[in-house]
């Protein structure tokens, strides 16, 4: 088992994947419409309902959340990994004269020409194992829906809906039976479409999906060279503060260790509470009534960084965006936004900068005095998908002195877990080295348990990293349960073949146990549960964690900070 996975676990799913790389190696247009049947075939455990005549909510809303908003009027689907890319193919310019567009659950560089046609930035062959199978889905079940329109007779109704812009409950009970969903299903797309919910239903009855696919360029050349123009464009301004210094090197997110280390939110929190009783979000008031009066295990803190999100991100609090930047530039924290290429984020943060008194009080706030004669920095960045990891990771590693630590803050769906478990690995199965990695893991229970509300630690656990989200099946899960695989994951493995040749002088090897014992830097996976596949539908597309998706974030967060606290000192 641990030396590769028999084919009959996953040759639906080989076969899918051979489908399109050996259609993506034409020069011109492939359609999607071609990888349906492949598709289908698979049973993917996010795409259960594929083939059924219904539509499958849980995987169109998993789409949705992955796709940009334009994503309803675009045709063509152009794939590459820089400007120059782009040029050579025809489409000059695309980063300066096309429309920047973001979706919601995935960081990609994405432009739309305003028409048809939608040019993907992508960082390694993981975007397309990802791309691919978001956009075939989404299709299908688009199309489901089309048809469902059309036959009950429902799109002539929803103009005179669109215009009125409501609807009572019998009329949405209606248009529910005609989509053959449930009401709450018809919720959810208005909650993430928002207004433009009718439009878009209205877009879906008028006409059938069609995409096209075109990828430009595709040698891990070209992905190494954007990777290289990422890291460029974060060392003019770094080099000052990463020459001749050791660094800590985390992969999670841009805003736990901010706001632990800048103390912003705290320092605001009348402010913030304020922000909510005028907005009149009731539920959160309650809860933070709650807190106060401890009638509820929960965090204070983590309370008043979710709600620093949602008051950064509305338009009126620019100033309040400008502040906590400087509160974070005082405690040596610096940003670096990624502005070509690669989607990725990172952050510097100089340990003799930080102020003690700022820090979230359940770190150590006494006796950090050591901190002061620290030469470490953190550098952190917002985590790749996938294969980027191992072409980030390689590419960072080749330009700084010394890393004393890796430590990886991400999500993972668990398979014996719940939405909210922290999953601590010391053994991944990679699918794409197929190496099975054996190593320390300087984290257990006990350094997040003491931080972790609502959720349960789990360690020793066995991960597997694979290709991308719906490139699994049931068969493929059950196979690897039975090994005692519960953790199921995408950036594990291409981070340890990265680690592997800091750690050795050859590259990673191929179908082999590798043992990663004896290495002179700390090595930490922190993975929290988003998904349980076994349960049916329940994916980030059919839950939407509330502010309680926090509990895991941070404690993960805090017991990486406090381990580089104990280094430091040591």
């Amino acid at each position: 088992m641990d030396r590769g996975i028999p084919s009959s676990a996953n040759e639906e799913i080989e076969l899918y994947m051979r489908t399109y790389y050996s259609l993506l190696r034409s020069s011109g247009e492939i359609q999607i419409k071609s990888l349906i049947e492949t598709h289908t075939q698979m049973d993917s455990s996010l795409h259960l309902h594929a083939r059924d005549e219904f539509p499958d909510m849980a995987a169109f809303v998993y789409c949705t959340l992955r796709l940009p908003p334009c994503i309803g009027a675009v045709r063509l689907v152009l794939l590459g990994q820089s400007d120059d890319v782009f040029d050579k193919a025809g489409f000059p310019n695309v980063m300066e004269s096309w429309r920047a567009v973001a979706a919601a659950g995935r960081r990609r560089k994405l432009y739309f020409d305003g028409r048809e046609t939608l040019a993907a930035f992508i960082a390694s062959a993981s975007d397309i194992d990802d791309l691919i199978p978001i956009l075939t889905a989404y299709e299908i079940e688009w199309n489901k829906m089309h048809d469902l329109l059309r036959r009950a007779g429902a799109a002539e109704r929803l103009a005179p809906f669109r215009a009125r812009g409501t609807l009572g409950a019998d009329e949405r009970a209606h248009l529910a039976r005609d989509l053959r969903i449930g009401v709450s299903d018809l919720a959810t797309l208005e909650n993430i479409w928002g207004e433009a919910w009718l439009t878009n239903l209205q877009a879906i009855a008028a006409k059938r999906k069609r995409f096209a696919l075109r990828l430009l360029a595709g040698s891990l050349v070209d992905y190494r060279r954007a990777t290289r123009h990422w890291w460029n464009n974060i060392a003019r301004d770094a080099a000052p503060l990463l020459s001749g210094r050791p660094v800590y090197f985390v992969s999670s997110n841009t805003h736990s260790l901010a706001n632990l280390i800048s103390g912003y939110a705290l320092a605001h929190e009348q402010e913030l509470i304020h922000y909510i009783h005028d907005l009149r979000h009731e539920d959160l008031m309650r809860e933070y009534q709650a807190i106060q009066a401890e009638e509820v295990r929960s965090s204070r803190e983590n309370f008043l960084y979710y709600v620093l999100k949602k008051y950064c991100a509305d338009p009126e609090n620019v100033s309040a965006v400008g502040a906590k930047t400087r509160a974070e530039r005082d405690v040596g924290l610096t940003h670096f936004a990624s502005d070509r290429y690669l989607d990725v984020d990172a952050q510097i943060i100089e340990l003799n900068q930080i102020i003690p008194e700022r820090l979230d009080p359940r770190l150590p706030r006494d006796a950090l005095g050591y901190l002061r004669h620290s030469r470490a920095v953190i550098f952190n960045i917002d985590y790749p998908l996938g294969l980027a990891a191992y072409q980030i990771l390689s590419e960072v590693a080749r330009n700084v002195d010394q890393i004393k630590g890796f430590y990886l803050l991400g999500k993972a769906a668990t398979l014996n877990g719940r939405i909210g478990d922290v999953l601590i690995p010391n053994v991944v199965y990679d699918e794409h080295s197929q190496n099975t990695y054996l190593f320390n893991n300087v984290f257990g229970a006990r350094a997040v348990a003491p931080y972790l509300m609502y959720g349960s630690v789990l360690d020793n656990q066995k991960a597997i990293s694979v290709k991308g989200t719906f490139l699994q099946n049931r068969k493929f899960m059950e196979l690897f349960y039975r090994e005692g695989y519960t953790d199921i994951e995408m950036e594990a493995g291409p981070y340890l073949s990265a680690l592997y040749e800091m750690s050795y002088p050859k590259r990673y090897p191929v179908n082999e146990i590798v043992r990663l014992y004896q290495t002179d830097f700390d090595i930490g996976f922190l993975h929290y549960a988003s998904d349980t596949p076994y349960s049916k539908g329940k994916n980030l597309g059919a839950v939407h964690p509330s502010y309680f998706g926090m509990d895991p974030t941070y404690a993960t967060a805090l017991a990486i900070l406090r381990r580089i606290f104990e280094r430091e000192r040591e």
